[in-house]
């Protein structure tokens, strides 16, 4: 009887090994469709900064954390932001929003936006 046991044990344990290695295989196997990425970039003119560190600083740092912005540059005194975008997860009205709702929403105004250039990277 212990033969029979440790026997169906041992089988029970292929098996299921078996089926996860079957599952891996699967999701491995699966084709991911890959999409080119689109960068754009965009120049703001924002209202509402102080100062260099504590609003323009911010701004450019919360902006870079943003996940599908790749390049964030805030001039004080010219009162203009730069950014970097690929266009198929963020837009340039997200972009605006986000700046927008820096601080609750009540110190920075996005005044102006120009698009400057695009720039399509294939992936290899």
């Amino acid at each position: 009887m212990r033969k029979y046991i440790s026997v169906l044990i041992v089988i029970f344990t292929f098996l299921s090994c078996n089926e996860t290695k079957k599952e891996n295989t699967i999701k491995n196997n699966e084709v991911q469709q890959e999409v080119a990425a689109v960068y754009k970039s965009l120049e703001v003119e924002i209202e509402g900064m102080t100062c260099e560190i504590g609003c323009a600083r911010t701004i450019q740092s919360k902006l870079s954390k943003v996940d599908g912005v790749t390049y964030s540059k805030v001039n004080f005194e010219a009162k203009k932001g730069q950014f970097t975008y690929d266009e198929n997860k963020i837009t340039k009205e997200d972009i605006i929003n986000k700046i927008n709702g820096i601080a609750g929403g009540d110190l920075y105004k996005v005044t102006k936006s120009t698009d400057i250039e695009r720039i399509i990277e294939e992936i290899n």
